[in-house]
């Protein structure tokens, strides 16, 4: 028997403000559908759940999550591709530059006047710890540099300050932690050379590079939902529901299990007009319901 085995699977407790909602619709599975992928406001589709363990109903149950479908969105028949995934931070690298008390730690630098507002709680100290960042080129249609990122260990505002140094091979600008500056000052993992490659420093970026930044408090999922005229209820109601047909005019009505008038129908044949044989028997939808048809009023006759 083994000891010290653990599980390492919890659910996400993510605030929704780390959260994005992307949907793609397509009429048919034979058609490709939108060319443009939409945007959904999180909160208004995506809301979380009171663990019922908490008698104040004040904790937030991890990893269930209940999802709202609104008719303006979700109206019409056909496929609905939904992306719940971590929410995008973009922005630009200023500098990859080092520390002036450590110049052998490298590092990425934002400038916070470049951050979206409802970002900048992000950035402060220690707060990008686990964001995963990737890279853009400045050329080519698909900007996105594909499989390239890295993980973000560490993070402090800094400001700069210019070093004299002997080396004129290197910088002069270096950076020194200050919780007042305006920078922040990013290390991450891969950055160092490997012992079987020591002279090939991975890259983590350039300067006046654009860059994205996600969380990864969870996996993105990815969910499709099928909208159609008719469910697996509408079905079972229309072979094992109470139905009637009216022998004076021809009305068949079809019945919810509540015994509701679902939907009717007029029932007739086609015949021959010349020797008047039977040709066809045609069951047409009836638009107007009779309600003098209902079952209870049909059964109590």
């Amino acid at each position: 028997m083994s000891n010290g085995v653990y599980g390492i699977k919890r659910g996400a407790d993510v605030d929704l403000s780390d959260v994005e909602v992307f949907l793609h619709y397509s009429p048919s599975r034979n058609s490709r559908g939108n060319e443009v992928i939409s945007k959904l406001v999180t909160d208004e589709v995506l809301f979380k759940n009171n663990n019922p363990n908490n008698i104040n109903n004040l904790e937030i149950f991890g990893g269930l999550y209940t999802l709202k479908l609104p008719t303006t969105s979700f109206g019409n028949k056909g496929i609905y591709t939904i992306m719940i995934k971590p929410i995008e931070i973009r922005t630009k690298l200023i500098d990859v530059g080092v520390l002036s008390a450590q110049p052998n730690i490298r590092g990425l630098v934002f400038d916070l006047s470049l951050i979206d507002n409802k970002f900048l709680n992000k950035f402060q100290n220690n707060g990008l710890i686990g964001y995963r960042i990737e890279y853009l080129s400045n050329t080519g249609i698909d900007r996105k540099i594909k499989n390239l990122f890295r993980i973000i260990t560490s993070n402090n505002k800094a400001e700069p300050i210019n070093q004299n140094l002997n080396n004129s091979n290197q910088k002069a600008i270096r950076y020194r932690f200050n919780d007042s500056a305006t920078f922040v000052f990013a290390t991450v993992t891969p950055n160092s050379a490997n012992s079987a490659t020591p002279n090939i420093i991975p890259f983590i970026g350039d300067a006046n590079q654009d860059v994205i930044l996600t969380n990864t408090f969870f996996n993105p999922v990815m969910l499709e939902i099928e909208m159609v005229e008719y469910d697996i209820e509408d079905l079972a109601i229309g072979m094992f529901g109470p139905q009637t047909k009216s022998l004076e005019d021809g009305i068949y009505t079809i019945y919810n299990f509540d015994k509701e008038i679902y939907k009717q129908f007029s029932l007739y044949e086609i015949k021959d007009q010349y020797t008047g044989k039977p040709l066809f028997e045609v069951k047409d939808i009836q638009n107007n319901v009779d309600f003098s048809k209902g079952f209870n009023i049909i059964t109590n006759i």
